[in-house]
């Protein structure tokens, strides 16, 4: 693959990729024929310039990222996060800054303002990031996970010839090592949470296992000096690594000292700007227990009709106390619990299940289903840890390529007490939900349709917000539209999904604002939303090593809710419900905050 013409395909995608007022265009057609230095330039305009120097700036220096976006101009390099690497970062990030400060944002277009907002929120907050979170220096994933992704956005997809990929994946193993010296100069121990260090140094051979899954098979491809360089690359790798192992094992576990816990300031600053988001700390809890409150009266109600009639049913009294709420949505439950897989057929039941609900989304005409591939895979072992699934979407610039609906194997090691509770968790009906959730219609649909917007800025800072929201906006939707036969076990399961988003906007204040123990928050999975002792542990850990992630699902499908009662009501009886979700995902994907504002002709801000 050439990279004069990747680059000249990146320059016309990021120059058309702001949508632009008629003033604007034209201002640009008169620049393209000739035009003096005299000629106004537009906000717009200026925007648009600002857009394009901030993608080149940011994809040169973050390869790796940009490899995952669809830039392969930097395929052979990597990331540089020595003091020197993130001076440059700093500085550009407060350059750009500094120009997007100086445009009239009253004056652009309103898909330019949404873009701008999204283009400061992202540079306040690397910023921000660098100088007061400091995850450099007390985070290891940042380092691992960086390493992982090099070789994993390389030889995931097949975007190029593998022999130009395996060239490439041979020039950036070369350079891998910096990462791990990079780790290892940056780190404070005394700064750094045991639970990061101790994941970390579970993770950090999953590099090599993308090397014998990837690339040593196929290294025949490659023939004479370049087979003999990716040989030397991987010995060198492989010494790197274990030296690596090494210094985790020895200094950084046993060394590290640090809190996991952020403290209401920090986290509220964070909490901020990765929600973008008009909800505060405080609003969203009040939120979350209302629903938590309100959702679990619905569970009982499902449970007094699931278990009429049953032989030993707790007593299921019109107005219940909290106790007896509790024993009988636990007994209906267990009647979900009872139909699940066997432990090696989770993978293939997942295929199932995104089958069906395909068939079921096209069926009903609920959203326009895109034809672009997806795949279920085994979650790379170097990701493994902190969920269960995800959606892995192929980069905005790459286009036509599969979508992953990645899954976490049953670890090894595990017990089959351990094993049980992880399938209770994952019975048939909540593998249902997971595949709603990751992929049809909500992930994969989602990234899909969010593609095809054309605002790459926009795509290239796709609001998790929204796509988290989305997917657990889909979870009611499809259950609303009748799934799987209006089975009230499979509403009771997806109430209970419903729950575990509550959850995780309560549980991650609690974690790193109000100091919850472990005990404290095993207590409340548990028990206040139902999960599994299997999920609640790994949620537990996910919690201490994450934060201002988990509210992203609660807080993004509360605006969407609020956003669908807002459009209903001004449409009324033309309200159509594909319309509708064709529409939402037409934006590219930024915080729900502007879609509602955009389909509702609404101030941005």
């Amino acid at each position: 693959m050439r990279p004069s013409l990747i680059a000249l395909a990146l320059t016309s995608l990021i120059a058309s990729g702001c949508a632009t007022s008629p003033a604007s265009t034209t201002a640009n057609v008169a620049a393209s024929e000739g035009a003096t230095s005299t000629t106004p330039v537009t906000a717009d305009a200026a925007f648009a310039g600002l857009s394009k120097d901030w993608l080149e700036g940011m994809l040169a220096l973050s390869p790796i990222s940009a490899t995952s976006i669809g830039d392969h101009r930097y395929d052979s390099e990597i990331d540089d996060l020595s003091a020197e690497g993130r001076a440059r970062s700093l500085a550009f990030s407060r350059e750009m800054l500094a120009r997007l400060d100086a445009i009239d944002a009253s004056a652009l277009s309103r898909q330019n303002q949404v873009d701008a907002l999204i283009l400061r929120n992202q540079l306040r907050s690397d910023i921000w990031g660098s100088e007061t979170l400091q995850s450099w220096a007390w985070d290891p994933q940042a380092y691992s996970g960086l390493a992982g992704s090099a070789i994993y956005g390389l030889m995931a997809r097949e975007f190029a010839p593998l022999p130009d990929r395996l060239r490439s994946a041979t020039l950036r193993m070369e350079k891998l090592p910096q990462i791990y010296a990079q780790m290892r100069a940056n780190l404070d121990p005394a700064r750094v949470p045991k639970i990061h260090a101790e994941t970390v140094a579970k993770q950090n051979g999953g590099v090599l296992v993308l090397i014998d899954q990837f690339i040593t098979p196929n290294a025949d491809q490659l023939n004479d000096d370049d087979r003999k360089r990716l040989d030397a690359a991987i010995a060198a790798l492989r010494v790197a690594v274990a030296e690596n192992q090494e210094w985790l094992d020895k200094t950084l576990v046993p060394n590290a000292r640090g809190d996991f816990r952020l403290g209401a300031s920090i986290y509220d600053q964070k909490l901020a700007f990765s929600l973008n988001s008009a909800l505060s700390r405080s609003e969203i809890k009040q939120r979350a227990e209302a629903g938590l409150k309100r959702t679990r009266s619905e569970m009982y109600s499902i449970a007094q009709q699931v278990l009429k009639g049953h032989r030993g049913a707790p007593v299921l009294p019109a107005k219940p106390t909290a106790t007896q709420q509790q024993a009988a949505i636990e007994a209906a439950l267990e009647l979900a619990y009872a139909e699940r897989p066997a432990r090696d057929q989770v993978v293939p039941f997942a295929k199932q299940t995104l089958a069906i609900a395909t068939d079921f989304v096209r069926k009903h005409d609920l959203v326009t289903v895109p034809d672009d591939p997806v795949k279920i895979i085994l979650m790379p072992e170097f990701q493994r840890g902190v969920a269960v699934a995800y959606c892995d979407s192929p980069g905005p610039l790459d286009k036509g390529l599969d979508t992953y609906y990645a899954i976490s194997p049953i670890p090894d090691d595990w017990t089959a007490q351990q094993t049980e509770s992880f399938l209770r968790e994952y019975n048939d009906r909540m593998i249902h939900l997971l595949s709603i959730h990751e992929a049809m219609p909500g992930h994969y649909l989602e990234g899909a349709h969010s593609a095809d917007f054309n605002s790459t800025l926009r795509a290239v800072l796709r609001s998790g917000l929204f796509a988290e929201g989305w997917g657990v906006y889909t979870e009611r939707m499809m259950a609303d539209a009748g799934y799987l036969d209006n089975d009230p076990l499979f509403r009771l399961v997806q109430l209970k999904f419903y729950l575990r988003t509550i959850g995780n906007a309560i549980l991650d204040q609690g974690v790193h604002v109000d100091g919850w123990t472990r005990a404290q928050a095993m207590d409340f999975m548990t028990r206040q939303t139902f999960q599994q002792e299997r999920e609640a542990a790994g949620k537990w850990v996910r919690a201490q090593l994450t934060s201002a992630q988990l509210p992203t699902y609660f807080v993004g499908v509360q605006e969407h809710f609020d956003t669908r009662r807002a459009v209903e009501a001004k449409q009324g009886p033309n309200f159509n419900l594909k319309a509708y979700h064709d529409r939402v995902l037409s934006y590219g994907a930024p915080p729900v905050r502007f879609v509602r504002q955009m389909m509702l002709d609404e101030p941005i801000r």
